[in-house]
């Protein structure tokens, strides 16, 4: 089996923690490297972003990156990217009949990739599988303001999608009625598969060690995490209120609290901020806490595990999150989270068991439960542990199997309607 495997707009291969580079990245990569390991060959299509950036990256074993030239050779506002989606994918094409390839699934990821999978099925005759990983009608439910809504034409294009794509992945069960709900999708053709996370490379490891090795003050300072994209969907700036709110409440915990956000740019390089991270700057100095809450940069995916390790409790704010890739990864490091319940993080955290479930936009009652678990240490130990155990449902080896079992059942389907023709 051959799989082209779409993500047009963010390269799966991209610094996480980005301006489009998330858990989608890590989604693509870890599903396609666990195809390769069970003999499925899968070549991965992005835009190239880099002038000199090779035209092919060999990922793992039958994985390969391909970087396709279409439109400038920068970083592109993805909702400018459609005019050069016809480029993108005649050298797709271009791609595949060099190479005389024939693609059994063409799997799309977010709605760009999803209109040029639309295209190249004309062409190739191969069913779709897409997944949208957020949706553009869900975010503009939760918009704060005209700067945070995504455009018409995205949420005309994902309802084409629904509509026409063979299959649709969603995260969870929420993920699907809200297809359902918003975009009248076929609840018959959407199969919930949740994402997984590398229990490898996402284990528990010495706390103390990770915080040596990340120079950061050993216990009982206390240490919270944020892992995500700085934008406003993702609620910083509830976590730096809440921030504030503890040291009013715990002043002798002024020098031994360490709120670190990993994403956007870090401290040393303030002229790459772009306009939310400069917000939140603005908030936490109005708010007196910016010797607590630190902005450490975007994270390697090898250098993640060290930050889950370092830290007593990890927090996801989101005012929408389809999964939450980040919360699962806190999870396999046996650390507790603390997470909204607006969306993925309610389907992956055990309220009251392997972390806490918080409303979004509510400092006061993140406040509250994170002073909860920062003071009780037997409380925090006991989630954390039954945190791994949580995470070890969402291996990639069982994603993988799901996502085999959506494809076979498409070529199935396929193979008795040309035999019933």
């Amino acid at each position: 089996m051959r799989i082209a495997m779409l993500s047009v707009h963010s390269s799966p291969l991209a610094r996480l923690g980005g301006k489009e580079a998330g858990g989608m990245n890590v989604y693509v990569r870890e599903l396609s490297r666990e195809f390769g390991r069970r003999g499925i060959l899968v070549d991965i299509f992005t835009r190239a972003q880099e002038r000199h950036a090779p035209s092919i990256i060999q990922i793992d074993r039958g994985v390969r990156l391909i970087h396709v030239r279409a439109g400038p050779p920068a970083p592109y506002d993805k909702n400018h990217l459609l005019d050069y989606l016809p480029e993108f994918v005649g050298r797709v094409r271009c791609f595949a009949d060099g190479e005389d390839l024939h693609y059994d699934v063409i799997h799309s990821h977010y709605w760009i990739s999803g209109e040029a999978a639309l295209a190249l099925r004309r062409s190739w005759g191969a069913p779709i599988v897409h997944m949208f990983h957020t949706l553009g009608a869900m975010k503009n439910r939760v918009a704060r303001g005209a700067g945070e809504h995504e455009t018409r034409q995205r949420v005309a294009i994902e309802g084409r999608i629904l509509r026409e794509a063979d299959a649709i992945v969603a995260a969870t069960p929420l993920d699907r009625a809200q297809m359902v709900w918003h975009y009248s999708g076929d609840a018959t053709k959407i199969r919930v598969v949740p994402a997984g996370v590398d229990l490898r490379r996402f284990q528990p490891r010495d706390l103390s060690a990770a915080r040596e090795a990340l120079d950061l003050p050993l216990p009982p300072h206390r240490v919270v995490l944020l892992v995500a994209r700085i934008e406003p969907l993702k609620g910083i700036d509830a976590l730096i209120e809440a921030s504030a709110l503890l040291l009013q409440r715990r002043p002798e915990w002024r020098g031994a609290l360490t709120t670190l956000i990993v994403g956007g740019d870090s401290e040393e390089d303030r002229g790459y901020w772009n306009a939310e991270q400069r917000r939140l700057d603005t908030i936490r100095q109005q708010l007196g806490v910016s010797d607590v809450v630190r902005f450490v940069g975007a994270q390697t995916q090898d250098r993640l595990p060290l930050y889950y390790a370092a830290a007593d409790v990890v927090t996801m704010p989101s005012h929408y999150e389809s999964f939450g890739m980040a919360a699962l990864e806190a999870l396999a490091c046996g650390r507790p989270v603390i997470a909204t319940n607006a969306g993925g993080p309610a389907f992956i955290v055990e309220d009251g068991v392997s972390g806490l479930l918080t409303p979004p936009a509510n400092p006061a009652m993140l406040a509250n439960h994170l002073e909860r678990l920062l003071q009780n240490d037997e409380e925090r130990a006991a989630m954390g542990a039954a945190a791994r155990e949580r995470a070890l449902r969402f291996g990639w080896e069982h994603v993988a199997c799901d996502i085999l079992s959506v494809y076979r059942d498409l070529l199935r389907q396929r193979s008795v309607r040309v035999w019933a023709g």
